[in-house]
């Protein structure tokens, strides 16, 4: 008999939004979703409206991948400056933000080296059709990674590996 394998929380990240792909939320919403329901959060639900616009490359025009936008969405939900104001200088604040933008930004580098690029036209072009199951079958493969790894950073971030 076969072991069933527990997922990891990124590997059910990864799941979880493929699955929302499935049915029918856009890329960056399908990533930011996924962390809401498997990271929990205390943003209100309709947090999710904020994803809307990011699908197909910012409102469809195939400029930064929305699943990459979703990432960073749902990394700066748990690392983000919840009070940006409350640094009394703004050095403080600068150095804040370095901090932030520093596991941001290897996540970002570590997806544009994973995939050669962070634009949605040049990832989603070789497909064909942007309307095509090819295409279709290769953003949700996307949308999965970029889910997984974006729970792999939050996980970093929150000193946790599990």
């Amino acid at each position: 008999m076969e072991e069933t394998k527990e997922l990891t929380l990124p590997e059910q990240t990864r799941d979880q939004a493929k699955n929302y792909f499935r049915q029918g939320l856009n890329c960056t919403e399908c990533v930011m979703q996924a962390f809401l329901d498997i990271h929990g959060s205390d943003l209100p639900p309709e947090i999710i409206s904020l994803a809307t616009g990011f699908g197909g490359g910012m409102g469809h025009t195939k400029n930064t991948c929305g699943a990459i936008t979703g990432a960073v969405m749902a990394l700066s939900a748990v690392i983000g400056r919840k009070q940006p104001l409350a640094k009394e200088t703004m050095a403080e604040r600068i150095q804040e933000l370095n901090e932030i933008y520093d596991i941001e930004g290897r996540m970002v580098h570590e997806m544009e080296e994973k995939f050669g690029t962070l634009i949605c036209k040049e990832l989603s072009d070789p497909h064909g059709d942007f309307e095509g199951k090819a295409r279709k079958k290769s953003c949700m493969q996307m949308i999965g990674d970029c889910a997984e790894i974006a729970m792999k950073y939050v996980q970093e971030a929150e000193g946790k590996t599990k």
